[in-house]
């Protein structure tokens, strides 16, 4: 028979053991290897591997700051589309219908990225959201102006480096994409400045200033941080292929969203 020491100490291991199984596994910690750099020394964002992109669903909780509640700057236009798009559990997400993510919002969604930095240019090619490219001009050209500048889904990038910083400067975005999954929406004046850091090989730093006059009443910011996939490959992925999704959608009367035809 145990003595009342022996049952003390019986007692005290258990509830350390009852104690450790109640914690949660230790954080496992990511390694901090030295930034990866080109011959020329300016950071590179490429290597033998890719970047396993967050999916972001709201922006509103990854900007500075932030306390529950808050929601970007919106206009009431812009926020009453906003609530519509709540309403009705963000169903008409152009993303949804396989176009691509557009803007800031292709650093948030849940498919890798890959970068491939030339001497004038710098290239990210996106795994998901239609299986799309974005192209950096490095080579100190300005934006077109006027009519020249051609509305598309990722508008005219322009890139310098301000130290180890790669900035992005975008404008001529088109209206086909929204700012989030969670139904933030923009207008044709929205205006996006990228900066992108390395702070060491495992780990990409992103923030993105959004000033969009047309849908907000002042800038807005948003950052976080993405994570390296070392040895790992882009796969292919296409949005389009048996996407039942589009098939089932109705409006909000309940009719089908895309009617079907005779064929040609």
């Amino acid at each position: 028979m145990l003595n009342n020491k022996q049952l003390t100490l019986l007692a005290v291991a258990v509830f350390a053991a009852s104690a450790a199984a109640a914690q949660p596994p230790a954080k496992k910690e990511i390694p901090h290897t030295a930034t990866p750099r080109l011959a020329d020394g300016k950071v590179d964002f490429a290597g033998n591997g890719i970047w396993d992109l967050p999916y972001i669903t709201d922006f509103a909780p990854r900007m500075p700051g932030y306390k529950k509640g808050d929601e970007p700057p919106m206009l009431p236009w812009a926020q009453s589309l906003w609530e519509y798009n709540r309403t009705n559990n963000v169903k008409y997400d152009p993303e949804g219908l396989c176009l691509p993510p557009g803007g800031p919002r292709s650093m948030g969604t849940p498919y890798p990225a890959q970068f491939i930095q030339l001497k004038d240019r710098i290239v990210i090619i996106f795994e998901g959201g239609g299986h799309v490219w974005r192209e950096i001009h490095m080579d100190g050209r300005k934006h077109p102006d006027g009519s020249a500048l051609n509305p598309t889904y990722f508008g005219d990038s322009t890139g310098h480096w301000e130290g180890d910083t790669l900035v992005i400067d975008t404008v001529g975005y088109n209206e086909k994409t929204w700012i989030d999954f969670n139904g933030h929406i923009h207008s044709d004046q929205l205006h996006t400045v990228e900066k992108i850091t390395r702070p060491f090989k495992e780990v990409l730093h992103y923030e993105a200033l959004i000033d969009d006059p047309g849908a907000y009443s002042k800038p807005w910011t948003v950052a976080w941080d993405v994570n390296w996939n070392d040895g790992a490959e882009l796969s292919e992925y296409i949005c389009q292929e048996n996407n039942k999704y589009l098939n089932d959608m109705k409006d909000d009367l309940g009719q089908p969203f895309f009617k079907k035809t005779d064929g040609l």
